[in-house]
């Protein structure tokens, strides 16, 4: 690896600004400045190309930096392609709507390939040009196609084009690389697939033709690869794990192999398609890469506005100051640098390099001649002093002649080597001390690792940190030479007095005590810049002080105290429960920070999830009930977790409790808390819990919430309490009648003498008529202890009310029979003889009758204004019509009822399966006790009437059953 620092400085190009060409007046020289909006340039044929991107931002993508912005901001026509020959005279053309994002122009044939966008939204188009050809006085348009990877809308990244017109290839956001193979002018003869897909943005693309075999190398944020094209399947290889930013690649001549060339912040790479070749250590955050005529192009950020060492990360320093650096790769020295104000690109054209910066303006610059070149090598001259070990006399002369400071520091380096070779250790830190900012320290600090020279190194590391270009790898290796040298009051020194300003990494330098043994100024560290995570590491893990540490947390903004207590809750609890358990009832109900002056309201609503450190109590069941029971009590809304692990530990206190007393106590705390009502969304889990620890009261309480009575009388029923069956019976039998059925069955069961209860269940069953007494008999015939005497009394009752019943029956047909002889001589009389009305009122509204009036058979007279406003059918007496409506609507009910009947019969007897017909009118509701509901009639007799049919019907519906 070739550093940088050590090479020879040379200004082999001169810098002019581009000037506007002289009018016909003659007036000139202003600086030519570009249109506004330019964003995309490029070169060749003859002229320099530029497009601009439009009004709209530029789109990337996380990592992924597009670095060219708009010149101006002025109003201007948008997607325009813009033309700047030799003679400044500016041509343009709209190529798209909006904006043009990338352009390449070939260098052997005069086609332009463009991407853009003529509408709103991620669709970016390719349009290739032919720069020979017009039409309508613009190029001709020989191709236009999306630039979609699939049907995957993504920003394109990047674009190249091979010279023989053969191949295209577009990167994009997604890591994508679309591959367009044959005449890429025509779409007839060209095939476009996708070639590469990744993780990372696509950064670069270059083609490479070595003889017949094309290879193609594609660059990401994270990686490089080599794809072969001249080979089928495009077999390809990982070439490095690490890549670069846009613009940040590219390819060399013949003179480097045609290597391509990959500029990362910290060094240059060189890659063959199949290997990695050199590398040169460049520093810098590196912004732009171009090849030219032997020369390597690098455009970085300027790192005098902010220095860093060679260490320094990867970190852009804001500064709009920018290095352009021209480096000859093959005799190791730099032909020109300078520093330039925001740089947008480099171009190539007319043996000269052009530089566009953000203001509009054009540098040039212009190679020298041979003989201006070799004049710039005298100065080497002054060198031969110090070769002659006259290293005083040459700095003298250096600084006479105002040499610069690379200069300067080139002979400081030259005689610190001078002094170190012949022993002189203390002489020579002193000039390497006078390099820094200049020499790379790295090569200062492999000649000082030895340990008799340790001194030496901790007094040049010092002084880095005190120029503020150290980094994290000397700040390690600084504090190492304390410890090794035991030199505690420097030690403290330098992590004491640094208190405006921080000249080392911090996080480093804990680490570095930590591992060293020096806990208290590791923790001095830590809790001083607010490094938390280490602070309680220390404290916990190395020097176990963990009231320290608990206290540490209490003073934390509230964040942090709940993500340090889930992390190290545990061991605090282990070895301090009660001091634990206290920060966390804080910290979850109303948490402050312990020594917050704030006022009370300003954390209001900062409280922890209780139930996430739940967790924290295992193995302290003690601590962890009374964390539940304050949260419980302070926050009546605390999860439902909390609520449910408090019923778990009650419980099993309960359950575990051998005092008598206590564990009446925790009997009643269980069974308060689950009548709390916290427990209706999980009912399930509490009834389990209760399950398991046998916890009779709750499981009985929960079953009652639950409305699952026949669970509750099983229950009493497993543990053979006969009594408290009968009153869960009586409790919840009206809710549940088949309770009783049930406690029947269980009672009849049993081979005991339980006529007591069985006397009871029949008492109720019987006031109630709940079962048929042929299906009691046939329960209690499993009973061998019960005897006829058992229902004696039931039967005796049953058959009392059949025989009242039977009587009240045959009463009601003898009147029935009675009112039918009599209606029917009342039909008679109306056959034979004539009707008197003799009626002086209508029947409706019982004002005198007046003609015309309407008369019925049935003895009502009406008004005839009456009868047709209150009449239904003309057929029919107003008011005798409800009380044969219903007559008639139980009559058609008993002859549906005959027929229906009928039909079951009959298909009973011709089927060949009487069960599945039977079950079929059980499915149809058929055999169901069959009710009429109907208004009270107004008369004694027709009440007896309806009373009459509806039993002939309830009568004939179970015999039919």
């Amino acid at each position: 690896m070739a550093a940088y620092l050590q090479w020879r400085r040379f200004v082999f190009f001169d810098r002019e600004t581009v000037k506007e060409p002289p009018g016909p007046d003659g007036a000139g020289g202003k600086p030519f400045a570009l249109p506004p909006g330019i964003a995309v340039c490029d070169s060749g044929r003859g002229s320099l190309v530029f497009g601009d991107r439009g009004p709209g931002p530029a789109r990337g993508s996380a990592g992924l930096r597009f670095p060219l912005v708009c010149l101006n901001s002025a109003l201007h026509m948008e997607g325009q392609i813009w033309f700047l020959p030799r003679s400044l005279q500016l041509s343009s053309f709209q190529a798209y709507k909006l904006r043009v994002t990338h352009l390449y122009q070939l260098k052997q044939h005069s086609i332009l390939v463009s991407v853009g966008e003529d509408e709103e939204g991620i669709n970016p188009l390719v349009k290739v040009w032919n720069l020979e050809k017009r039409d309508g006085g613009n190029p001709l348009c020989t191709r236009i196609f999306p630039a979609i990877p699939g049907n995957k809308p993504t920003v394109v990244s990047c674009l190249t084009v091979h010279e023989n017109l053969n191949f295209m290839a577009i990167g994009f956001a997604d890591g994508s690389v679309v591959l367009t193979k044959g005449d890429i002018t025509r779409d007839r003869h060209s095939k476009t697939q996708i070639l590469h897909e990744g993780s990372y943005p696509v950064t670069g693309l270059a083609f490479r033709q070595s003889g017949k075999t094309t290879h193609l190398f594609v660059v990401t944020t994270e990686n490089i690869q080599s794809y072969v094209l001249s080979v089928k399947d495009y077999p390809h290889l990982e070439l490095d794990t690490h890549g670069c930013g846009l613009r940040c690649s590219s390819l060399s001549d013949p003179s480097q192999d045609l290597q391509f060339i990959v500029a990362g912040n910290e060094c240059v790479y060189l890659y063959q398609p199949d290997e990695r070749g050199p590398c040169f250590a460049f520093e810098g955050q590196k912004l732009i890469v171009h090849w030219y005529r032997g020369y390597l192009i690098v455009v970085s950020k300027d790192r005098k506005t902010s220095p860093k060492s060679e260490f320094a990360g990867n970190e852009a320093q804001n500064s709009d100051k920018q290095v352009l650096n021209i480096y000859d790769l093959c005799n190791k020295f730099i032909a020109y640098s300078s520093v330039f104000d925001d740089i947008v690109d480099v171009l190539a054209e007319w043996g000269s390099l052009y530089v566009l910066t953000r203001d509009g303006k054009i540098h040039v610059l212009q190679e020298k001649d041979t003989q201006t070149k070799l004049e710039a090598r005298k100065s080497l001259l002054l060198f031969m002093l110090f070769r002659k070990n006259l290293f005083e006399m040459a700095i003298n002369l250096a600084k006479s002649h105002h040499l610069d400071s690379d200069g300067l520091s080139e002979i400081f380096r030259q005689y610190g080597d001078h002094l170190y070779n012949k022993g002189n250790h203390d002489g020579a830190i002193q000039q390497y001390i006078r390099t820094i900012g200049k020499l790379e320290p790295s090569y200062v600090i492999r000649k000082f690792l030895d340990a008799q020279r340790i001194h030496n190194l901790t007094a040049y590391l010092q002084t880095l940190h005190l120029q503020s270009l150290a980094n994290a790898d000397h700040t390690t290796l600084l504090l190492n030479c304390y410890t090794k040298l035991k030199d505690s009051s420097k030690l403290e020194e330098f992590i004491k007095t640094s208190e405006s300003e921080v000249r080392f990494d911090v996080e480093t330098a804990i680490k570095v005590l930590r591992q060293a043994g020096y806990y208290s100024h590791a923790v001095y560290l830590a809790e001083k810049h607010a490094h938390h995570e280490w602070y309680l590491k220390i404290q916990l893990e190395d020097i176990k002080n963990y009231q320290e540490a608990l206290r540490y947390i209490g003073k934390l903004p509230f964040d942090q105290a709940e993500c340090n207590m889930k992390r190290y809750g545990k061991i605090l609890m282990h070895h301090i429960p009660n001091e634990t358990t206290e920060l966390l009832k804080v910290l979850c109900a109303a948490y402050r920070p312990s020594g917050d002056s704030e006022g009370p309201g300003t954390l209001e609503g900062k409280k922890a999830n209780s139930e996430e450190f739940i967790p924290v109590f295992a193995n302290n069941s003690r601590e962890l009930k009374a964390f539940l029971e304050h949260m419980t009590e302070v926050q009546a809304d605390s999860p439902q977790g909390v609520y449910d692990t408090l019923l778990e530990l009650r419980l099993q206190n309960w359950a575990h409790e051998q005092d008598e007393q206590a564990k009446e106590k925790l009997h009643d705390e269980a069974l308060t808390l689950l009548k709390s009502g916290r427990f209706k969304t999980v009912f399930d889990k509490a009834l389990v819990l209760c399950q398991m620890h046998n916890f009779k009261d709750g499981v009985l309480y929960l079953y009652e919430q639950g409305k699952l009575f026949q669970q509750i009388m099983h229950y009493h029923m497993q543990n053979e309490q006969y009594k408290k069956v009968i009153e869960v019976c009586e409790l919840y039998g009206d809710q549940e009648a088949c309770l009783w059925e049930q406690a029947l069955g269980y009672f009849a069961r049993k081979e005991e003498d339980c006529k007591e209860y069985i006397a009871a269940v029949l008492k109720h069953i019987e006031n109630k008529n709940l079962m048929p007494p042929l299906l009691v008999v046939q329960t209690l015939a499993h009973n061998s202890t019960a005897t006829l005497s058992v229902i004696k009394d039931y039967l005796v009752n049953k058959l009392q009310k059949q025989s009242r019943q039977i009587e009240q029956d045959e009463q009601r047909i003898q009147k029935y029979r009675e009112e039918t002889t009599r209606i029917r001589q009342e039909i008679e009389e109306l056959k034979a003889s004539p009707k008197i009305f003799q009626k002086t009122k209508c029947s409706i509204c019982t004002g005198a009758l007046e003609l015309p009036s309407v008369h019925f058979l049935c003895g009502h007279s009406f008004h005839q204004h009456c009868f047709e406003s209150y009449s239904e059918s003309d057929s029919e007496c107003p008011t005798c019509m409800p009380e044969n409506r219903k007559v008639m609507d139980m009559i058609r009910a008993q002859e549906q009822k005959r027929d229906l009947h009928d039909q079951f019969q009959h298909q009973l007897k011709c089927s060949n399966d009487g069960f599945s017909v039977v079950a079929d009118y059980f499915g149809r509701g058929v055999f169901n006790k069959l009710t009429l509901i109907t208004d009270l009639p107004s008369g004694k007799a027709a009440a007896t009437i309806e009373a009459g049919l509806q039993r002939e019907l309830l009568i004939h519906t179970k015999r039919s059953t």
